[in-house]
């Protein structure tokens, strides 16, 4: 690439790059999933958000220090593929590339079962088809809708969880006066136990997906090599509080993990502290809020089909293509759609945890990517020390196992399987390893025609 292309400005804050990670996380997930993660957890939401937070800073830190050493996209993927090994980040991109199959699935099907609980003479499927229909067509025609109301959306979920919050702690001084606002039950009570919480942990990293998107801001943020670590730090330890809170507060007014429907809980519970009026405004930030998600996972899953499919990772006449008119990867788009179709079969828990076994795995080889560059570099070993570049990010990647092995099992099966998919998709790339794989280049736009030639070991 030419030394002369445009550069973009240095303009962005610390501030304005943490409020970017937050609305990538739609900090309004967490009403989203209450009832899965409370059913899992055994009615104890608030400590399984404290072990993921926990689990997610560790992460983090790793992330602000690979993101230092190479201020580029593709993120975890470039992160192994720069300090590893090009094969071994092929093997972490195929990984990650489940979330992206997925997530705009989890993002329909919670969407779905919300209006199915305000209207339940109505099927869930037709919600979902309606979902995936509607985000499909606009993605096809090039609507960037969700970037367009990115910074609306971020307040009105903001507005929606201090509501929630406030209500919540009304309804329950009403019913029980200051001594029942301080209890311990949502932290851990008779039912749960540390496994259940453990299992509810796993879940509920579904709800931290994104918070290294601050990365992609690099050449925008002013001194990114200091903000740009801190902004993906704060991201994480805000979104965890904000979890934490919400998921406490919300706890109190339903203790248990008993519910008429899991998937759809807080809407429920929206009613209880609020009435129909603010579970009708409770039940409109969600869905609009899965919508708007919705729009930009499916853009973003079929942009890396179609960078991978221009590099000639996946089959270029297919992938790679574009549509004459609309200028969109059409093929990426509606087979993204045609796998949100297979949430007719799944519920929350199901597809969340899938997400969350290519998360893991992204998030486990970050922290490793750390001690092998340590272990490579000795101007590192010189800055971080011992500590920081290899117990911090063991830690990370030990948790991040663990938590992995807590998944549904259901979801490690379907992993392993699609991590072996990949290795042989690999063999054959690479001619049976004799041969680099090609390298997906997040940096380009999108352009007729792409070109990438796997190079000889």
């Amino acid at each position: 690439m030419s030394d002369n292309r445009i550069q973009l400005e240095r303009t962005l804050s610390l501030k304005a790059v943490v409020l970017f990670g937050l609305a990538y996380m739609t900090p309004l997930i967490v009403l989203g999933t209450f009832g899965v993660v409370a059913t899992t957890t055994q009615g104890s939401v608030p400590t399984a958000y404290i072990i993921t937070t926990i689990a997610m800073l560790f992460t983090a830190y790793s992330y602000g220090v690979m993101s230092r050493a190479f201020p580029v996209s593709g993120s975890a993927y470039t992160y192994v593929r720069k300090t590893i090994d090009s094969r071994v980040g092929f093997m972490v991109g195929w990984g990650v590339l489940l979330d992206y199959f997925f997530l705009p699935m989890v993002i329909w099907l919670i969407g779905a079962a919300y209006l199915g609980a305000k209207f339940p003479d109505v099927p869930t499927w037709v919600f979902l088809l309606g979902f995936i229909g509607i985000t499909t067509v606009l993605n096809v025609m090039g609507i960037k809708l969700a970037a367009k109301v990115n910074s609306l959306l971020m307040v009105f979920q903001v507005l929606v969880i201090v509501f929630f919050v406030v209500l919540s702690l009304r309804h329950v001084f009403m019913d029980g006066g200051t001594d029942a606002l301080f209890s311990m039950a949502p932290f851990f009570n008779a039912d749960s136990s540390f496994a259940t919480i453990a299992a509810g942990a796993a879940v509920a990293a579904y709800s931290f997906l994104g918070f290294d998107a601050v990365t992609t801001l690099t050449e925008e943020t002013i001194n990114p090599r200091r903000n740009i670590p801190r902004a993906i730090l704060l991201t994480a330890l805000i979104g965890g509080g904000i979890y934490v809170l919400v998921g406490y507060t919300t706890q109190l007014v339903h203790p248990g993990a008993v519910f008429e429907n899991a998937d759809s809980a807080a809407f429920e519970i929206a009613r209880t502290i609020g009435a129909d009026l603010f579970g009708a405004i409770f039940l409109a930030g969600m869905i609009l809020a899965q919508f708007t998600s919705g729009i930009a996972a499916q853009a973003s899953a079929s942009r890396l089909l179609f960078a991978m499919g221009r590099d000639a990772v996946l089959p270029r006449k297919l992938f790679g293509a574009l549509h004459p008119r609309f200028h969109t990867p059409v093929f990426s788009i509606v087979l993204t759609g045609l796998i949100g179709v297979v949430a007719l079969f799944l519920d929350v828990l199901s597809a969340a945890s899938f997400i969350n076994f290519g998360a893991f795995i992204a998030f486990t080889m970050v922290n490793v990517s750390v001690i092998v560059m340590y272990l490579k570099d000795a101007s590192m070993r010189a800055e971080y020390g011992v500590l920081k570049a290899v117990v911090v990010p063991l830690v990370g990647a030990g948790v991040n196992l663990w938590l992995m092995s807590k998944l549904d099992i259901h979801a490690v099966v379907l992993g392993l399987v699609w991590l072996a998919i990949g290795l042989i998709h690999l063999t054959h790339l690479t001619r049976f390893f004799t041969r680099k794989p090609p390298e997906v280049d997040f940096s380009e736009e999108m352009p007729e025609n792409g070109s990438s030639t796997p190079e000889p070991v």
